[in-house]
């Protein structure tokens, strides 16, 4: 099948992590016959391109946080003109906490094509190494630096079931582990670093324990995976039925206080409802 990509598109390039094998051949096509590369650096994005023999030929321009909403309109005029613009972050999979997204978008409104070569991404990369379950996560980007930030997204993960991904980078890993492990001292996480390099690093336990590994200087890429909250323990029938009496007894109607109680105890709206059937035959 022919690799070359149709004249008038944006296409978003995942590139390597580290190791410069996981460039699939769709990605080296576009890389090589794109008009433009975007890049959230054009020295890496140059770095690339040499060590597998493709000649950047003045196609390289920057596009970061600083740029991107100036480059969005220039991006939709060369799609437009049926150009090849491919967009690149510095590794991985572009937009996942780097820039683009405004570019993709306009694009997208301008109804132009907008398509990707998949491949590397740090985020799924380290859940798969974590070996914690990966059914359902949610990614948080990078941990906040700000110390009332930081108490707000401790206190949403004390409730989130989820495994939680997230970036951190390796002058700040140990704090940032500390403040994990005062927290949730008992909850697993994976600490992996350097994915697909020479060092990689996967570390697994209870995050007070890597708290103490990591406490010193630590170097390169970093992705940390903590396993979510237990789920919380179903109600109990008295449980249901004396939340249900409260809001009768307050005077809300069956169906104000079914759906109350099945909000707040995480119950299916029927089950609550059968249980306040129920109440009112005995009155």
């Amino acid at each position: 099948m022919d690799a070359t990509p149709a004249r008038g598109q944006l296409v978003v390039v995942a590139t390597p992590l580290g190791n410069l094998g996981d460039l699939s051949e769709r990605a080296l096509a576009v890389l090589a016959d794109a008009d433009v590369l975007y890049c959230e650096d054009t020295r890496r994005t140059r770095q690339l391109l040499a060590a597998r023999r493709i000649d950047a030929a003045g196609r390289l321009e920057a596009l970061h946080e600083h740029n991107e909403a100036q480059r969005a309109a220039e991006v939709v005029a060369r799609v437009a003109r049926g150009e090849i613009v491919a967009l690149v972050s510095d590794a991985g999979t572009p937009l996942v906490s780097d820039p683009g997204a405004r570019v993709v978008a306009a694009v997208a409104e301008a109804g132009l094509l907008v398509t990707t070569t998949p491949g590397p991404s740090a985020v799924v990369a380290a859940l798969s190494v974590s070996g914690l379950a990966a059914e359902r996560f949610c990614f948080e980007g990078f941990f906040p630096r700000r110390a009332g930030e930081q108490r707000a997204r401790l206190e949403e993960w004390a409730r989130e079931t989820r495994p939680i991904v997230f970036f951190e980078s390796p002058r700040r890993l140990g704090a940032t582990l500390a403040a994990l492990a005062g927290r949730f001292p008992e909850r697993r996480a994976a600490v992996v670093r350097e994915l697909t390099k020479l060092y990689e690093e996967v570390a697994r336990g209870p995050i007070s324990e890597l708290a103490e590994r990591f406490a010193g200087e630590v170097r390169g890429e970093v992705v940390v995976v903590l396993e979510g909250a237990d789920a919380p323990a179903a109600p109990t029938r008295a449980e249901l039925e004396g939340a249900l009496d409260a809001a009768i007894a307050r005077g809300l109607s069956t169906r104000a206080a079914v759906e109350e109680v099945a909000g707040a105890l995480g119950v299916a709206r029927r089950e609550a409802y059968d249980v306040a059937l129920t109440l009112r035959r005995r009155l």
